[in-house]
């Protein structure tokens, strides 16, 4: 990642084509994280392994666990009962995960056998170049990182045969959304001995490979267009844009930092995995990951069980996952008052009934943080006859009890193979969460 003083010295354009580059690098939430992990080795930051011991005081660190990231940045002065600041995110996209027995087909095709993971929007992964990414873990525990190139594909039945498909394309996530990739008799061919020639640098026995968790990526390149090159389309964007947001600024905060900046809360990163599919996993949301961490770090500081608890209390986590902005073809989907649009600014996300972890206090100190930092940006509340998404802030706050408020990058087509946003808006968001990180609440 370059080097720079700040995220919100970077232009508009330099960031997004560097989050252009980040979600290439991470066709699976194991490959973002490591990415992350490149990219806060180069930053000076100390990768931790959480079966060791941890040295206390001021610092810039991280830990993976699986598919999730935590990185943080002590302050010189930190004390016992300094609180955290978090940006909370997640690695995780709607996809499909290969099944046990994955080698299929009929026919003279060979085929995957794979599990609709979290809410894709099917139709969207019709007819597009595919590849397959993610981990393989070893009979003795090692694990390796794989990813295939353009080698899969989910055809679409011609219009010849389904004259009626334009009334209504009705898709069985079983019999149809099985992807080809290749010819021959399946009985002929492994799919996972595919897998363990592309890991990089190693020479993996398939045979030896005793589990794996891989998913199916896009492979067309990110991209700006637009009258005006105001659009961004790329994969993943939910929610590698709010990802991708948090470690530019967590890096650049370091870098002030290691300049002789002291005071103000510990800086963290927290990005699970799993939260498309409910964050209920031991590197998700619900899991203990964020406060084993949290805890670590507090006990690094002498703290009491008395003052971890004043820290929780003085602490403050933005939940940055992507949000809708208004379809100029479906209006009637969104609420009639507010209509969040393409660069104008981040979200925040606002619901009565707390399918986003906003109130009045957070949404007070997210308005003061956007004035300081000069960015714009708009507020998200659903039509009442839709039923509301949610996110990570309800389960860190029910979690953790640390207020939270629930904001991020407006899209269009989320949960496509290939969603969109405004250019302006990714950089927006890291400005922001760069002075977040600096500033009590």
């Amino acid at each position: 990642m370059p080097s720079r003083s700040s995220a919100a010295a970077s232009s508009a354009s330099d960031h997004i084509q560097d989050l252009g580059a980040y979600v290439s690098a991470s066709p699976s939430s194991f490959h973002a994280v490591h990415e992350a992990a490149r990219r806060l080795d180069e930053a000076g930051f100390t990768g931790l392994d959480e079966r060791e011991p941890w040295a206390g005081g001021a610092g810039s660190f991280y830990l993976v666990r699986d598919g999730a990231l935590i990185a943080w940045v002590v302050p010189e002065d930190a004390g016992p009962t300094t609180g955290f600041n978090i940006l909370g995110a997640h690695t995780d996209s709607p996809s499909f995960k290969l099944k046990p027995k994955p080698t299929t087909g009929a026919f003279g095709w060979l085929q995957a056998g794979v599990e609709v993971y979290g809410g894709p929007l099917l139709n969207s992964w019709l007819d597009r170049e595919l590849r397959l990414a993610g981990r393989l873990v070893m009979l003795d525990g090692t694990e390796h990182l794989t990813a295939t190139g353009p080698m899969l594909r989910f055809p679409q039945l011609a219009i010849h045969l389904d004259r009626a498909v334009n009334d209504g394309l009705t898709l069985d996530k079983q019999r149809h959304m099985n992807p080809v990739w290749g010819l021959g008799d399946p009985a002929d061919f492994d799919l996972l001995a595919v897998l363990a020639s592309h890991v990089p640098g190693a020479s993996v026995d398939p045979a030896r490979i005793g589990g794996y968790d891989v998913v199916i990526a896009d492979t067309q390149a990110p991209g700006v267009f637009g009258a005006n090159s105001e659009f961004f389309a790329s994969g993943r964007l939910d929610n590698l844009s709010a990802t991708h947001a948090g470690l530019a600024a967590l890096i650049a905060h370091s870098s002030a930092a290691s300049g002789g900046a002291a005071g103000g809360p510990i800086a963290v990163l927290a990005a699970f995995d799993h939260e498309e599919i409910g964050s209920n996993s031991r590197s998700g949301a619900c899991g203990p990951v964020l406060e084993d961490v949290l805890v670590r770090i507090s006990d690094g500081l002498g703290a009491t069980v008395s003052q971890r608890r004043q820290a929780l209390a003085a602490s403050f986590c933005v939940s940055a996952d992507a949000g809708h902005a208004v379809h100029p073809n479906y209006p009637e989907r969104h609420d009639p008052a507010n209509h969040p649009v393409l660069n104008g600014g981040p979200l925040l996300k606002i619901n009565a009934n707390q399918r986003y972890a906003t109130d009045a206090t957070g949404a007070a100190f997210w308005a003061r943080l956007c004035g300081e930092a000069k960015v714009p940006y708009q507020e998200f509340v659903s039509n009442n006859v839709m039923p509301c998404g949610s996110t990570i802030g309800p389960l860190t706050a029910t979690r953790l009890g640390i207020r939270t408020v629930d904001v991020g990058v407006p899209l269009l087509s989320m949960h496509s193979a290939r969603e969109l946003c405004g250019v302006a808006d990714p950089h927006r968001l890291a400005t922001v969460t760069e002075l977040f990180f600096r500033t009590a609440m």
